[in-house]
C-alpha cells in the first residue's frame, strides 16, 4: 500500500528507511528530518547506505542538516527506542568494526537482521548489495563509475527541479523516469527482487525488507513478501508497521 502522508504526527510500531546517502548533495536531509519530526516509532531499522562513504572519500560534504539526522537517530535510541543499523555498500567502511551486533551509541550495527512483525511473520532485513552482481570484486570498479554517473544525474535533476519549482510545478524525478523506460534497468530490478525472494524463501522467511536499488515497493513474489524501502535522494519513502500490524509504504510529501 502506498500513501502520500500529510503533515500529522503518527506513532508506529516500526519504521524502515534506507539509502539516505548522508554526505552527498543529493541527500534530502531536510525532508527526512521533517518526516522524523512527524513520525515516531518503537523500533527503527536503518537499512543501509545511511552514510555515503564512497562520496566522502572523494570530497567532504557534511552540512548541519546531515549532522542533525545522525543526532535524531541517536536521540531515538537514547529515549528507549530500538535502533538497528544494517550496513550497505556505501557505508561498508563500518563493516570493519562489526562484531555480533556491535553497539554504537545504543545503535546496533549488523550486516543483516531478523524482524518479526506484530502478525508473527518473520522477515529478513538486509540492504541487498550482496545480491548485486556488480558488487563482485572484479566488477566493483564499474559500480563506482555508475555511482559517479548517478550523482551527476541527481545534480542535473536538482537544477531541473529548481526551474520547475519557480514555475509552480511538482518535483519530477529524471532517474525514476529513465528506470521505468529502460528495459535493461527493469530487468535488473526484477532480477534483484527475484534473487532476494529466493534467498529468503530457502531460509524459511515469510518476507524480505531491503533497499539498495532506490525502487520502493511492496509486492508478493510467490510465497515471499518483497519490500523495498526506496530512498531519501529522490523518492523520500519509508516502510512503516502500524500499531495494528499493517505494513505500508509512505511517500513523504
Amino acid at each position: 500500500m502506498l500513501s502520500s502522508q500529510k503533515k500529522k504526527s503518527t506513532h508506529y510500531k516500526t519504521i524502515f528507511i534506507s539509502d539516505i546517502h548522508l554526505g552527498t548533495h543529493g541527500c534530502q536531509a531536510e525532508k527526512l528530518l521533517d518526516f522524523l519530526a512527524h513520525n515516531t516509532c518503537d523500533r527503527l531499522y536503518l537499512v543501509g547506505d545511511i552514510i555515503d562513504g564512497w562520496r566522502l572519500q572523494r570530497r567532504i560534504y557534511w552540512p548541519q542538516s546531515h549532522n542533525d539526522v545522525v543526532r535524531k537517530f541517536l536521540s531515538v535510541a537514547k529515549k528507549g527506542g530500538k535502533v538497528y543499523y544494517v550496513l550497505g555498500n556505501h557505508d561498508e567502511m563500518l563493516r570493519q568494526y562489526l562484531s555480533d551486533d556491535l553497539n554504537f551509541g545504543r545503535v546496533l550495527l549488523s550486516n543483516q537482521k531478523d524482524f518479526v512483525s506484530i502478525s508473527g511473520k518473520r522477515y529478513l532485513v538486509v540492504h541487498g548489495d550482496m545480491f548485486d552482481s556488480l558488487m563482485k570484486k572484479d566488477l566493483k570498479w564499474l559500480m563506482h563509475v555508475g555511482d559517479v554517473a548517478y550523482n551527476f544525474l541527481i545534480w542535473v535533476n536538482t537544477k531541473f527541479n529548481k526551474i520547475r519549482g519557480w514555475l509552480g510545478l511538482e518535483y519530477w524525478s529524471l532517474s525514476k523516469y529513465l528506470k521505468s523506460r529502460t528495459k535493461q534497468a527493469l530487468n535488473f530490478i526484477e532480477g534483484f527482487e527475484d534473487k532476494l525472494a529466493d534467498y529468503a524463501h530457502k531460509r524459511g522467511y515469510d518476507g524480505v525488507i531491503c533497499g539498495h536499488i532506490h525502487s520502493a515497493t511492496i509486492k508478493q513474489l510467490n510465497t515471499i513478501q518483497y519490500i523495498n524501502t526506496g530512498d531519501w535522494v529522490e523518492s523520500c519513502t519509508a516502510i512503516v508497521e502500524t500499531m495494528d500490524g499493517e505494513i505500508k509504504l509512505i511517500e513523504w510529501q
